[in-house]
């Protein structure tokens, strides 16, 4: 019998994460109101990792990721949540070193070997990285999930921060976008999109170097909350406006397909409404915004700044009324 994943899990991959408005809530409590100088990335503005400096030349970057099932392949599964979770330290121009698995597995519906699949997968892609994977947690879960806590080093006059953008930057995006309404698709029909698969298994190594050789200083990837809420968060933290050319915007092979059959994630919708109030979406129906705000799963960078291969799809300008807009 073949076992298929995403029917074990209500939602799949970065799409069922908290709203981006309710975490905000949730989070802030916790914002101290004076961080110490050697945290040199916290939780203020919800940037991808925390950075801590510890000598003249080297800092610590930490960050824990996890999510269900995005796809049905228990190997495949482990390489995205695994390059998903890496993703996060080279959001902010680290490189991972080591890793420790985070796992759920409901043990009486789903095989032990299943789950050493997933392990499996996660090994894979940590070991492309060259990040060392040692032990780990699991838990008995009515769901699974799976991720990682990652440890990296990074120079700490060198990092990509989400609050560093400056008007007059373009904004380049690495990887396409679609991955949301095609994994909604391929919970619901079965299909493989290997294309979506491809996108979601590249680590962003290459395009975390290319941004720090380039001398970008701000940067975040493209996850849950879609291009719309990241753009929007890295534009609010910095006190400028991002403005989006939607013509500019790259999608994987069948999204726009995927997304006219009605294959929505909830996320993607939540997305769009927490941006709304504070944009200038007037040019493009709700279906292309849909689009825009589609919940990626282990999606590319958002860069201030170009870089080679990088399609440039907007630029940040002066704070105006709209945080963000989309022409």
């Amino acid at each position: 019998m073949t076992i298929r994943l995403t029917q074990y899990a209500h939602g799949g991959g970065c799409a069922c994460k908290i709203p981006p408005g309710e975490l905000e809530e949730a989070v802030a409590r916790l914002i101290p109101e004076h961080r110490a100088p050697d945290l040199l990335i916290g939780v203020e503005h919800g940037d991808d990792a925390a950075v801590v400096r510890i000598s003249a030349g080297r800092a610590v970057v930490a960050t824990a990721d996890f999510f269900t099932p995005v796809v049905d392949d228990a190997r495949t599964f482990g390489r995205i949540a695994a390059a998903n979770a890496l993703s996060d330290v080279y959001a902010v121009g680290g490189e991972p070193l080591i890793a420790l698995n985070l796992l759920g597995w409901p043990r009486e519906a789903l095989s032990t070997d299943l789950a050493a699949e997933v392990l499996a997968g996660g090994l894979d892609i940590a070991s492309q990285a060259g990040c060392h994977v040692a032990g780990g947690h699991s838990i008995d879960d009515p769901e699974p999930k799976y991720g990682m806590a990652v440890t990296g080093l990074a120079d700490p006059d060198r990092l990509l921060r989400i609050d560093a953008g400056q008007p007059g930057v373009p904004l380049s995006l690495t990887k396409p976008l679609g991955t949301g309404v095609l994994n909604a698709r391929h919970k619901a029909t079965g299909e493989i999109f290997q294309a979506a698969v491809d996108v979601m298994t590249t680590l962003n190594a290459d395009a975390s170097r290319a941004a720090l050789a380039a001398g970008v200083r701000c940067a975040t990837d493209v996850t849950g909350f879609g291009l719309l809420g990241h753009a929007f968060k890295l534009a609010r933290a910095s006190g400028v406006t991002a403005i989006i050319d939607h013509k500019a915007v790259p999608f994987i092979e069948g999204a726009r397909e995927a997304a006219r059959n009605g294959y929505i994630p909830g996320g993607s919708r939540r997305n769009l409404s927490w941006v709304a109030p504070h944009s200038d979406l007037s040019c493009l129906p709700d279906e292309e915004l849909l689009l825009l705000a589609d919940a990626q799963t282990s999606g590319g960078l958002l860069v201030a700044g170009e870089i080679p291969g990088a399609p440039v799809i907007g630029e940040l300008v002066a704070r105006s009324n709209a945080i963000l807009t989309v022409k």
